[in-house]
């Protein structure tokens, strides 16, 4: 388990780096939901919040040659709401992933499930690094897509499912993500646009 600081990066490396021989120790560690939000989430979860906060309110966008900066209330506002719901689309996703095992031959299992889904969204957290560059913010959402070859991997593996099921499994699971994203990030949206000043005609962002 991650339980120090070390064992945080540790961990993040391997599930990257070598997640064949990781999702195995994984399945063997006994832990808690708990335990994983403290010991993982929490602090992973905030690196894309916090570096989008910084790079949107100091860095700020370039689009059509118009270059602007949130608004630092604006910023701050979505960095929190995002964040949050980071936590609560984590916690929705593996009841997802629970409720979907027996329909692909798995085993129901709340903290394995709870686990495939915090540690598949690890490439995504790690990515957001980038986001303090506003620019590069493409790239990170590229990179966050390896967390479905990580997803695929795991779960055979943590549900017990078949793996001939488990292309399928991973498919209903990502479609599912998908609507969550979607839903996050209109409602982080729409707190941002509740913050938003309104600029008058004419007026300079930077």
């Amino acid at each position: 388990m991650a339980s120090t600081r070390a064992g945080l990066v540790e961990r993040a490396k391997n599930i990257l780096v070598t997640p064949k021989t990781e999702w195995p120790v994984i399945d063997g560690e006994p832990s808690t939901i708990g335990d994983i939000y403290k010991n993982y989430v929490l602090v992973l979860a905030a690196i894309p919040a916090i570096c989008t906060f910084i790079g949107s309110s100091l860095f700020g966008y370039s689009v059509l040659g118009v270059a602007f900066r949130v608004p630092i209330v604006t910023a701050l506002s979505s960095a929190i709401v995002s964040y949050v719901m980071s936590l609560i689309s984590i916690y929705v996703l593996g009841m997802i992933i629970d409720a979907l095992a027996p329909s692909f031959g798995g085993t129901r299992n709340p903290v394995q499930a709870f686990k495939v889904a915090a540690y598949s969204n690890t490439a995504g957290w790690v990515a957001g690094i980038l986001t303090i560059i506003p620019q590069l913010a493409l790239i990170a959402a590229l990179l966050s897509l390896y967390g479905f070859y990580l997803l695929y991997l795991g779960l055979p593996v943590l549900m017990k499912a078949p793996k001939e099921k488990g292309l399928a499994y991973t498919i209903v699971t990502v479609i599912a993500a998908i609507i969550l994203f979607v839903v996050v990030g209109a409602i982080v949206g729409a707190v941002g646009s509740i913050f938003t000043p309104v600029m008058p005609v004419g007026a300079h962002v930077l």
